[in-house]
């Protein structure tokens, strides 16, 4: 386990050995880490230089405790989620699965492949990964996820229960099976304390309703929904979820969204573009979704979601 790990990792190590080396000449492009729905190849995108150097670090870190200890199941976790960060979806769900063949009751590894299963847009694998998670979490008491990229406060937002959740309504809502997604939100709900998850869910909860044409029940799931809630990182979704309200103006959200680019434009454009959907509004929504597909922000869920809906809806970009 400790070799196969270590070769997965140490790809990256291979490739800069080679074009440190006096034979080759000419370096081959890295592979893409998955495709588009539509075809088109993804290609890991490198973080700041500061950032990179840290998550390298980290990374390091979760590697050697992983050497000193290959049959602890929380250094598989870890060294899982240290990959992924730096984008190396593919290795990061390699990890996993090495983890799962020596712990196959352990929810977090079915957790955390599923949600990269999401990013590779592998939408039904991610989908039996996280009902497993969901039947090993059932009747265990909930516990607090720790963040692998502390935010502001270092105070981590969710549990492992509404994670396992979450990212199975996200999943089903990829797929269009908005009634299974309903149903997971709905669970997931019941089990968000904070309000960054209360918020987050909320959204997608709002966005499942509004599918399902059920407008009266998508009001009711705002109705909790204070502007002054004390939200750490989910501040896009809190602004969202006050658009549906009609305390925010769409336009202007999606302005400073178009200013910050990235992340932020998948979520809010994503999020604008399903509210013009249930205001009835299908060419400027299906305009905003292919704005935000032409984005770079490939593993962000308002991007993967604006994807599978396009392609879904039978829209191109």
């Amino acid at each position: 386990m400790v070799s196969r790990a270590a070769c997965l990792l140490g790809l990256g190590a291979l490739a800069g050995c080679a074009m440190m080396s006096e034979a080759p000449t000419q370096v081959t492009p890295n592979p893409p880490e998955t495709y588009s729905l539509f075809g088109a190849p993804l290609y890991s995108t490198p973080a700041g230089s500061e950032t990179r150097d840290s998550l390298e670090i980290r990374l390091a870190r979760a590697q050697a405790a992983f050497d000193r200890d290959p049959d602890d199941a929380e250094a598989i976790v870890w060294l899982g989620r240290r990959t992924a960060y730096l984008g190396r979806f593919r290795a990061a769900i390699a990890i996993y699965s090495e983890g799962i063949a020596s712990f196959p009751a352990d929810a977090r590894l079915y957790r955390h492949r599923g949600h990269r299963y999401i990013t590779l847009r592998r939408f039904q694998s991610a989908i039996v990964d996280l009902d497993r998670a969901a039947r090993l979490i059932e009747g265990k008491p909930d516990e607090v996820e720790p963040d692998g990229v502390p935010n502001a406060r270092n105070t981590p937002t969710s549990t492992l229960h509404s994670n396992v959740w979450y990212h199975l309504g996200l999943a089903y809502f990829l797929t269009g099976d908005f009634e299974s997604a309903r149903r997971a939100y709905e669970r997931c709900l019941g089990v968000s304390k904070t309000p960054d998850q209360r918020c987050a869910t909320t959204y997608w909860l709002w966005q499942t309703l509004v599918r399902l044409d059920l407008k009266d029940e998508a009001d009711r799931v705002l109705q909790p929904i204070d502007p002054r809630l004390d939200v750490i990182e989910n501040q896009d979704y809190l602004a969202l979820l006050g658009v549906y309200r009609g305390e925010i103006d769409a336009d202007t959200l999606l302005a400073s969204a178009l200013r910050r680019g990235g992340t932020a434009l998948a979520t809010v454009g994503y999020g604008v573009a399903g509210w013009r959907l249930a205001r009835h509004e299908r060419p400027e929504a299906m305009a905003l979704m292919r704005q935000v597909i032409a984005g770079d922000a490939w593993p962000a869920f308002g991007h993967v979601a604006a994807e599978a809906e396009l392609y879904r809806l039978g829209e191109r970009p």
